[in-house]
């Protein structure tokens, strides 16, 4: 007898399920998508107990007739794709005809739905039709889902609790909402409201609704292109950072894709702003043509590849790095009193974006009063330094704790992290003379011999032409012992010993996949680091001068080359503020 026989329906539904739907948000998701992409303009979602109990959505998109309303539910039925060419031209969310057979496989759905024209009223429990009949002929679709994963027990045991599942939902709304700012999406939970846009089209208007204040109003517009992809979108400023990636919203053609790749360069992006384990946030939407993409990698359409990417991520990394290079970066110190909030007591079951809690239930949350959101875009077409640090005339007056510079001008009063501020002055410096190429080299009066490991000795033979190539003349000496007898110009005087002994233990840690403008960034921040007066280290007001004088004259003054903030400004309105001499 064959042991191989045909899947029944029902059998490779639930199969597909288990693809398309693993918690409520890929339900949701799946919905929501549909009502998209028929052309809704106002999505509502609606929850019971996270949408373990119920899930209902309600959109006024162009609905269906009775055929299509019951052709839907059929496995590979869509309307978005009909030959194997459409694949390379896919505009739409949705295409496989996977996901309402498989969500109505494992729970008991109810559509509502009409063109206009005609009703229709479905009932499906587990994959067989129960209802069948005409319906009002209110222009869209309602429909909903009860008792998920009610006859695959084994699958409903691996949902998450109430608040994780909300959690993970309300995180997808919130970039949907990112990805469509025309459209007005409202998702409530046991009839209370958790999120609302109002769809007005202004892309740093939803950020504030999804976000709030304090990190839209520190966004910087950016928008360019290139031959093959535009960007448009908003970058944080690097005052405003969080702990893990989840803020790193990429959208390429309306769809909310994760791209480590894509990822990775928008960090990168960041580099000597911020510290390496601190992370951005960006919305970033990438426009192209559906040809030079392939979203049909993975079922749940999350991940994208992408032709040309090396043109993308050269027109990304240089887009974020210039609005940084050209947004002014030095921190305010904002006073807020009382008489400036409204204190409501709210219960919040959730947070999905605050990096320190999950959950706050019965505390009282401080909401801030909306105000206007006033933006400066950038558009790459035509740069032009941002010289207005430069132009700043900073005179110290004191020098507190023996880290921090105090100083002053006409407008603001300034607190100048000494260390930071000296590290990247330093940092320039050696960068500076790394990336020239061209290299002058000192005899040293005594050499410096380092000894290594065996093993560490092995790597360093293997990275010798590198070292050499900085500026160092090397010999070796005995057993596993080397002897630096000349050092590039640039190693500041008396710092020589530390500085060699940085870069050789930088070149025996680095990578196989040497990177020479990463290394060259890495060691630069390690030696600027050792060669910077230190925290709790008082100077001298000249010193102090010279600092100031130096920090201005930087490229970046703004930030350390490890992220930290250099200098943060305090106007005269804040200042009195503080003290009542102004009350409003």
């Amino acid at each position: 007898m064959s042991k191989i026989q045909i899947m029944s329906e029902d059998l490779s539904n639930k199969i597909a399920a288990g693809e398309v739907v693993e918690k409520v948000a890929n339900v949701v998701k799946e919905l929501v998508e549909n009502s998209i992409d028929a052309e809704s303009k106002n999505i509502s979602v609606e929850l019971i107990d996270s949408g373990l109990k119920e899930i209902k959505v309600i959109d006024d998109g162009y609905g269906m007739d009775d055929v299509d309303a019951l052709n839907a539910f059929q496995r590979h039925a869509t309307s978005k794709i009909k030959r194997v060419e459409d694949l390379f031209f896919i505009n739409t969310l949705g295409f496989r005809g996977e996901a309402l057979p498989s969500i109505a496989s494992v729970s008991k759905v109810l559509m509502q739905t009409s063109d206009g024209k005609i009703g229709t009223l479905i009932e499906i429990h587990g994959g067989k039709l129960v209802k069948n009949e005409k319906s009002d002929l209110r222009r869209g679709t309602i429909i909903k889902i009860n008792d998920l994963f009610y006859n695959t027990p084994a699958r409903y045991k691996y949902l998450k609790s109430e608040q994780a599942e909300l959690a993970n939902t309300v995180s997808f709304l919130e970039r949907l909402a990112l990805s469509y700012p025309s459209i007005s999406f409202t998702l409530k939970n046991n009839d209370s409201e958790v999120l609302r846009t109002t769809g007005s089209g202004n892309l740093l208007k939803t950020i504030h609704e999804v976000f709030g204040t304090t990190i839209s109003k520190n966004m910087v517009e950016i928008k360019n292109s290139n031959d093959d992809y535009d960007l448009f979108g908003y970058v944080c400023k690097p005052q405003i950072l969080k702990s893990n990636r989840n803020y790193m919203i990429t959208i390429v053609n309306g769809r909310v894709v994760k791209n480590i790749e894509l990822n990775r360069v928008i960090n990168d992006a960041y580099h000597t702003y911020k510290p390496d384990i601190k992370y951005p946030v960006v919305v970033l939407e990438i426009s192209t043509d559906p040809t030079l993409i392939d979203v049909n990698i993975h079922p749940t359409k999350q991940d994208i590849k992408f032709s040309k990417m090396d043109s993308l991520k050269d027109l990304v990394l240089n887009t974020i790095k210039d609005a940084l290079y050209k947004a002014l970066l030095i921190p305010n110190i904002e006073i807020k009193t009382k008489n400036e909030v409204n204190e409501i007591p709210i219960k919040k079951e959730y947070n999905t974006y605050n990096d320190d809690i999950l959950m706050v239930n019965d505390d009282l949350i401080v909401q801030e009063e909306k105000e206007d959101i006033i933006q400066e875009s950038f558009d790459f077409t035509s740069l032009e330094k941002n010289e207005e640090i430069k132009e700043l005339e900073l005179y110290p007056c004191g020098h507190v704790m023996g880290t921090y510079i105090v100083a002053q001008n006409d407008n603001n009063m300034y607190l100048i992290d000494q260390h930071a501020a000296q590290e990247r002055v330093n940092y320039e410096r050696v960068i500076k003379s790394l990336e020239e190429g061209k290299v002058n080299i000192t005899p040293m009066l005594i050499p410096v011999s380092v000894e290594l490991s065996p093993s560490d000795y092995l790597k360093y033979t293997e990275a010798k032409d590198r070292i050499i190539s900085l500026g160092f003349e090397i010999e070796e000496f005995g057993l596993n012992t080397i002897v630096v007898k000349a050092h590039p110009t640039w190693l500041l005087e008396g710092y020589h010993d530390v500085d060699i002994r940085s870069l050789i233990e930088e070149i025996l840690e680095y990578p196989k996949d040497f990177n020479v403008t990463r290394f060259r960034d890495r060691f630069a921040a390690t030696v600027a680091c050792k060669m910077s007066v230190k925290g709790n280290e008082n100077i001298t007001m000249e010193q102090a001068e010279e600092i100031l004088k130096d920090l201005v004259k930087c490229d970046n003054p703004y930030n350390c080359p490890h992220g930290r903030p250099a200098i943060i400004s305090f106007s005269r309105y804040e200042i009195e503020k503080m003290f009542k001499r102004v009350m409003n």
